[in-house]
């Protein structure tokens, strides 16, 4: 398993054979001041991070890596959050969604439902895991997040029960809700 992260926290790469798409591109490490509250990695020098501008096709359970993210201000998730301009506390349940199922900002606002460990929650969108860019003051000098990925913060987590020690990279589904 290879490990990333976006500037909306910490990002798992992680390879399914349901993928549908392919990496884009590749983008140079650039190292700098990255907040890894969430145990976020951050970019090294030199090494190349795949780049997403697509994910795989949403169904009405779509698989995906759940990650957490901290959207507050000083959090690991970097700058404001893409779809409103604001910041989130860490006890609302809002998310990121990859760059492909972001899709240019058209799931911004509305909720989706993760389901895990035999619980669902509902969750709104209001920011984007950038799997084109990252490794910037931006993006908290992170790479892309993978193309699969719904950074969630702390309330969805709990929400789902998932244990403290399974919390950071777990397997879910979602859907639009």
């Amino acid at each position: 398993m290879l490990l990333a992260t976006s500037r909306l926290g910490t990002c798992f790469r992680f390879t399914s054979h349901a993928e549908t798409c392919s990496p884009s591109g590749e983008l140079a490490g650039k190292a700098g001041n990255c907040n890894t509250e969430n145990n976020s990695e951050c970019c090294q020098a030199g090494q190349k991070y795949p780049q997403y501008r697509c994910s795989p096709t949403v169904t009405g359970a779509t698989s995906a890596r759940m990650t957490i993210n901290s959207f507050e201000k000083d959090g690991d998730g970097g700058g404001p959050s893409e779809c409103d301009g604001n910041y989130h506390r860490n006890d609302e349940s809002v998310v990121a969604l990859s760059t492909g199922w972001y899709n240019g900002g058209s799931r911004c606002g509305k909720n989706i439902k993760i389901t895990a460990n035999g619980n669902s929650v509902l969750a709104k969108v209001v920011d984007e895991c950038d799997s084109v860019n990252g490794c910037d003051a931006e993006h908290d000098f992170q790479p892309p997040c993978h193309n699969n990925i719904v950074d969630a913060s702390q309330a969805v987590w709990k929400a789902l029960k998932i244990p403290d020690s399974q919390i950071g990279d777990y397997e879910i589904t979602w859907s639009d809700a």
